[in-house]
């Protein structure tokens, strides 16, 4: 049997640094998305996070770490869509350091502003992720800063936390849906199912324009897109990160696509529902439940959440039945 990523006391370790910075989120079962789906449907609320996001959880840890083992470290460098740069722009500038983070052009303008507010300086470049992590890596050394990649062994840690306090509270699950961009948060999901013991599938889900970690999976080897053109910006990613393929492949039940249709039909669906926001990317894995629902009846599933930054422009068109372009 292979061995567990984290064992449960490095995970207890993780949610003790965490929690010095936020509360747990709640794991909350809603009977009005067990209505729509036919399962009986909890949902990870890490929405409710600072930053609104579960990445803030990997930003704690990381900075945590980095301030312990490069102590000269003067700053930090990234790339992101937004949510991972908010993250380790909060725990940065809290920790007295550097945040530098770039976007690719045209990225959220609410996300960006929300990282210029945690004290990041946003450099936009690029036209789209992979395009803004090169440049981000590129400038690192001339900039002296060091370079907080999308997937990191300390992220997992902290992001973990959630999978921890998901799996702890709701042992009995029967399948966990969860969105894939980089990986971070399907991988960190498998960590602790893994370190708890528990039979509990992962179904990772991603958008049907971004399907390199599907197609990475399916193929057996890293399957890089030319394009990733989806408003799920958290999703938006067309090189494979190996480190987490290698984690989701063998670990996850099965990765399933959704298109932007009905994607959009799943934030609706939380909104008028159960009155909760979700970007793209967090209503992707509600997305993928109603995809398939006619498998999953009666069983208990989760849903995570993962963030709920949506620009407000593209949440009114998505409420008035539209789907939003880029």
């Amino acid at each position: 049997m292979k061995k567990p990523l984290f064992t449960v006391s490095e995970l207890e370790a993780a949610a003790k640094v965490v929690y010095s910075h936020l509360q747990p989120s709640p794991q909350i079962h809603w009977p009005q998305l067990s209505a729509r789906t036919g399962a009986h449907v909890i949902v990870k609320h890490e929405n409710h996070l600072p930053t609104g996001a579960f990445k803030v959880r990997g930003g704690v840890t990381f900075i945590d770490w980095l301030k312990r083992e490069h102590s000269d470290a003067r700053g930090i460098i990234t790339a992101t869509r937004g949510n991972h740069g908010q993250s380790q722009a909060r725990a940065a500038i809290a920790a007295g350091l550097v945040a530098k983070i770039y976007v690719p052009r045209g990225n959220s303008v609410e996300k960006n502003a929300a990282m210029r507010a945690y004290g990041g300086e946003v450099i936009e470049f690029g036209e789209d992720f992979d395009e803004a992590k090169a440049e981000a890596i590129r400038v690192s050394e001339s900039e002296g800063l060091f370079v907080v990649p999308p997937f990191h062994t300390e992220l997992l840690r902290g992001v973990a936390t959630y999978g921890y306090e998901l799996l702890t509270a709701h042992p009995d699950l029967d399948t966990i849906y969860v969105a894939i961009g980089c990986g971070s948060g399907i991988c960190s999901t498998i960590a602790a199912r893994d370190a708890l013991g528990l039979k509990t599938k992962i179904v990772g889900v991603v958008s049907e324009n971004a399907q390199t970690a599907k197609l990475s999976v399916e193929a057996g080897r890293l399957v890089e897109t030319n394009s990733a053109n989806t408003f799920a910006d958290g999703m938006a990613v067309r090189v494979p990160v190996k480190s987490a393929v290698d984690i989701y492949g063998p670990g996850a039940d099965r990765i399933i696509s959704v298109s932007d249709d009905e994607v959009a039909h799943a934030i609706r669906a939380y909104y008028t529902d159960i009155h909760n926001l979700a970007e793209g990317a967090g209503a992707a894995p509600l997305a993928g439940l109603i995809k398939e629902k006619d498998v999953m009846q009666d069983k208990k599933i989760a849903l995570i959440l993962g963030g709920g930054n949506i620009d407000s422009a593209w949440f009114a068109q998505v409420l008035q039945g539209k789907t939003p372009t880029v």
